[in-house]
């Protein structure tokens, strides 16, 4: 699996880079804050929207801590998702949030 800590991300979007973000957390989480332009699809949920995400695209999984994301990450890679999971999850963001 690969992994990429929440500073790498947080840089790589101050950098200009354009991120594909998916936010694993259930909306009620959510509401409290996620990084922008993240897009919030609940780890229950994944199964059912991948028919809508490219497998051309890479993906930054997130949620709270890492676990879920983790738990995501591996499941979109068994379908050959290019997908990367943010070690610490939002618990380790110290960026923008977008409410």
């Amino acid at each position: 699996m690969k992994r990429i800590t929440a500073h790498e991300v947080e840089q790589k979007l101050l950098n200009g880079e354009k991120l594909y973000i998916i936010d694993v957390r259930e909306v009620a989480e959510v509401e409290n804050g996620k990084i922008p332009t993240a897009i919030n699809i609940p780890l229950g949920l994944i199964e059912f929207k991948m028919p809508d995400l490219s497998k051309k695209q890479k993906y930054i999984i997130v949620c709270r801590s890492g676990a879920r994301s983790a738990q995501a990450t591996l499941f979109m890679e068994s379908y050959r998702f290019d997908v990367t999971n943010m070690e610490g999850g939002m618990m380790a963001w110290e960026g923008e949030i977008e409410f």
